[in-house]
């Protein structure tokens, strides 16, 4: 029998595994993924090189639940690291996000070599559960019905030194017949005001300069206290905020977008020009059928009040066509609706069933080649409007924060990219002098394109920002620490303002 003074001292095997998480669907889910991040980092695991692909100790898939074939998406995936479960022992796979929320042992009866599966209310298990599933050599399957902690009080890794998410409220109360995300994340529960503030506050004295509020339903915030002008409350508290430039927010609702929201955005100086108003269909009948409460008249009038606050504002939207009932006549009020608000852009889908919301059994489903011909139509239609919205730009003077990974020809073209007031992205001629992300340059638009503005000429001001000096300290920390450990560097940084994961979000709000 060995003694305790011949055994090996203790080793947290943890610290030399790496993890790799793959994140599909909304900016929620994005958002969750840095708090995955957080969590494993914080309970000793290391993030794996950007080109794992699967070679990893901990591999989490972060899913979403809103499209038709995400299931199989999932088990196509779950179906190809079998193999490489097998070859590698030790190696782990947990499965969390919508999808798991709704099919719970589903996924661990397909694909039994999965390790754990844990939903949208209990993210923060997921370090417990791994280790639970090491050794107990079996599954974990843990699906929280209601939300055990903010997610914001846990450990996170921000994916970018000078934007961020914060997140102000979980959950959604509305009831419309196309989407499955308040089945999956529950009633709406609001954040408190001071806690938000204060992260923010955190946040820009680690040079973070731009923040995206996030909310399922972001400005119905107040609903669980009552008060209607909360959001618009929180908009001016974000101004008097000192260091913090640009503070946007998604997704709103038609429903809850009040005047005393547009107020806010015209009068707060650091509150973004743009705007992201999901649509979902210009039809008063289709509209109804979604049970979206309102209708276009009401639609087209937040978009007038807008324009006539902040004339400048880019106003984006989500549509869906081809939902079931929708008629020639319907589609075209789309049409209609595009025309009259002109949106800078507009993320388009092509409906599909929903497995488990109402709309998935109505009848008078539309022929795929119908909605196939429909969305060719308004896709050409938006292309033009955003074409010629653009031209407007031209000749314009803009600021632009710097991005990072948004010019995928920046390279080739000797060209940065940045994001201007309105979001809307620019690429400019490099400067002779250095410019970070995070950085602020100064520009003159020379040419427009639907989906991007150019600036050709020189940039005629470069100012450095705390945000850049924070890009700048994370890149020569990773490269010390990649260096030692010989992991490769990982993703540094996320393109600006956040990454939108599948069109603007769900297609949903």
């Amino acid at each position: 029998m060995t003694s305790s003074s011949d055994r090996s001292p203790a080793v947290d095997v943890r610290s030399s595994m790496t993890y790799e998480i793959r994140t599909y669907g909304c900016q929620m889910n994005v958002h969750d993924s840095e708090r995955l991040s957080g969590l494993l980092e914080d309970a000793g695991y290391v993030r794996a090189a950007e080109d794992a692909d699967g070679d990893a100790d901990v591999v989490v898939f972060n899913t979403c639940a809103v499209r038709e074939n995400a299931d199989n998406r999932l088990y196509g995936n779950l179906g190809r690291l079998a193999p490489m479960k097998t070859k590698r022992p030790g190696m782990q796979i947990a499965v969390g996000g919508c999808l798991a929320q709704k099919d719970r042992d589903t996924i661990v009866k397909k694909a039994p070599w999965v390790d754990v599966v844990f939903g949208t209310h209990n993210i923060g298990k997921l370090p417990v559960l791994l280790e639970r599933a090491r050794v107990q050599e079996e599954a974990q399957v843990e699906i929280a019905e209601s939300l055990e902690a903010f997610p914001s009080t846990l450990p996170t890794r921000r994916e970018s030194a000078y934007a961020a998410w914060v997140s102000i409220s979980v959950g959604c109360n509305n009831t419309c017949t196309f989407c499955i995300v308040p089945a999956l994340r529950g009633k709406e529960k609001d954040r408190r005001t001071g806690d938000i503030l204060a992260e923010i506050e955190a946040l820009v004295g680690e040079g973070v300069s731009e923040i995206t509020l996030l909310g399922q339903n972001v400005n119905a915030y107040g609903s669980d206290i009552g008060d209607r002008e909360a959001f618009s409350k929180l908009l001016r508290a974000c101004g008097s905020i000192e260091g913090l430039e640009r503070v946007r927010f998604t997704s709103p609702h038609p429903r809850d977008f009040t005047d005393d929201v547009i107020a806010a955005m015209a009068e707060t100086p650091n509150v973004m020009p743009q705007l992201h108003m999901p649509l979902q269909s210009g039809s008063d009948p289709v509209l109804k059928a979604m049970r979206r409460s309102y209708r276009q008249e009401r639609y087209l009038g937040i978009i007038e009040k807008v324009r006539a606050a902040i004339p400048h504002a880019a106003i984006t939207t989500d549509i869906i066509v081809g939902f079931p009932g929708e008629t020639e006549a319907d589609f075209e009020q789309t049409m209609h609706v595009v025309r009259e608000a002109r949106f800078a852009q507009a993320f388009t889908f092509q409906y599909s069933k929903r497995p488990g919301t109402p709309a998935a059994t109505m009848d008078d489903q539309i022929p795929k080649e119908v909605v196939q011909a429909r969305y060719e139509r308004l896709v050409a239609l938006q292309e033009e409007i955003s074409w010629e919205e653009n031209k407007k730009q031209v000749g314009r003077t803009l600021e632009l924060m710097v991005a990072e990974g948004e010019g995928r020809k920046d390279g080739a073209t000797h060209r940065l990219s940045g994001r201007a007031a309105d979001n809307r992205l620019v690429h400019f001629t490099k400067p002779e002098q250095d410019v970070r992300p995070g950085d602020v340059v100064t520009v003159e638009i020379t040419y427009a394109a639907p989906h991007h503005l150019l600036a050709e000429g020189a940039v005629l001001d470069v100012r450095s920002t705390r945000a850049g000096d924070a890009w700048e300290k994370r890149n020569v920390e990773k490269a010390a620490k990649s260096a030692g450990v010989m992991l490769g560097l990982p993703k540094i940084g996320v393109p600006a303002p956040l990454p939108v994961a599948t069109g603007s979000g769900c297609g949903c709000d």
